[in-house]
């Protein structure tokens, strides 16, 4: 049974200072990042925000609290994290029109469990000076033999290449899929390690030429005096899948099953998915708004336009088992 709040509640929770709730959030998603955000909204609202960073176990974790969980909120990253946390039983579905007509429907759920706040491409970091414009343009490419030896990648077992495969998977089947994993580990440079920031320094050190990761990383190191260089020697390439567009994935919240301040934390699920809190995403975290109308930062801008591939997040999240069973069987982080 989804829930609902009667106008005068939020409107008295906004105007009476003293009923002032706070929002408790596990989250995914590094304290800097959702910091700005949050520290915006209690300027705005009044309402504090208390956050616990849980790395993993994030849906056994609320399983084991029950009822007695302190947790309003999950805030995390991709579209199988979200799906792990509702399949567990610890959301409940939330209706708001305000969500609703801030989030297209593409990037909520239909059944009101969880709701994206933001978008983020699952992109290409080439070398400038070793890998030529329109040299790799699908994800497909990635197993040309010409780049043996020169890719890096983060662990394939990692939830953002588990999804990119299991996206694969969605537009092929399983035994193109299998051979494709076989593929990009053939022209491997190294072992799969560290995360997609060290690809791109990997890449600035001569060690491979292209590498995959996603979007947002970019501008975070072109933020870093210390990692800027790293950044300056790659390009930008939006591959896409030979019949589609470019996989994309998402930042998003549900509310808990237990939450005990349901009204303050509706409060700031659609805070987050309005313009102010939309356009931080933008400008400070480097990720596309899913909010039409609210502006990709300059720099994101700057990396040219591209077509998202239109295969729904969810039947990719549904393939995510099948798909990490085949990275573990073709042994490919070793």
């Amino acid at each position: 049974m989804s829930i609902r709040f009667p106008l005068i509640a939020l409107i008295l929770s906004s105007a009476a200072p003293a009923l002032a709730e706070e929002v408790n959030i596990y989250s995914h998603r590094q304290p800097e990042l959702i910091q700005p955000l949050l520290a915006a909204f209690t300027a705005e609202t009044g309402i504090t925000t208390n956050v616990a960073f849980v790395d993993k176990g994030m849906a056994e974790r609320l399983t084991a609290e029950g009822d007695r969980s302190p947790a309003d909120l999950v805030l995390t990253v991709d579209i199988a994290r979200l799906t792990e946390v509702v399949d567990a039983g610890v959301t409940q579905p939330v209706t708001s029109a305000v969500l609703e007509a801030n989030i297209p429907a593409e990037f909520r759920d239909p059944a009101g469990q969880w709701f994206g706040l933001t978008a983020r491409a699952r992109i290409i970091y080439a070398s400038k000076d070793r890998v030529q414009s329109g040299e790799v343009t699908t994800y497909e490419d990635l197993t040309d033999p010409k780049w043996q030896g020169r890719i890096c990648t983060r662990s394939g077992t990692h939830d953002y290449n588990v999804a990119l495969t299991a996206a694969i998977m969605a537009h092929h089947d399983e035994a193109f899929t299998t051979s494709w994993l076989e593929g990009v580990k053939a022209n491997l440079a190294r072992k799969p390690d560290g995360g997609d920031r060290d690809q791109v320094k990997a890449i600035w050190a001569g060690e491979c030429d292209i590498a995959v990761g996603n979007t947002y990383y970019m501008g975070q190191m072109l933020a870093d005096p210390e990692q800027a260089e790293w950044a300056g020697s790659v390009n930008v390439v939006f591959p896409t899948f030979a019949d589609g567009g470019t996989h994309t994935n998402l930042s998003g919240v549900a509310m808990t099953k237990a939450a005990p301040n349901k009204v303050a934390a509706l409060t700031l699920m659609e805070w987050l998915s309005g313009d102010a809190a939309q356009k931080i995403y933008a400008e400070t975290n480097f990720e596309f708004p899913v909010k039409a109308g609210v502006a990709r930062s300059e720099l994101v801008q700057s990396w040219g336009a591209f077509t998202p591939d239109t295969k729904p997040l969810t039947d990719i999240a549904a393939l995510r088992p099948a798909a990490l069973r085949l990275i573990e069987t073709v042994d490919f982080d070793n």
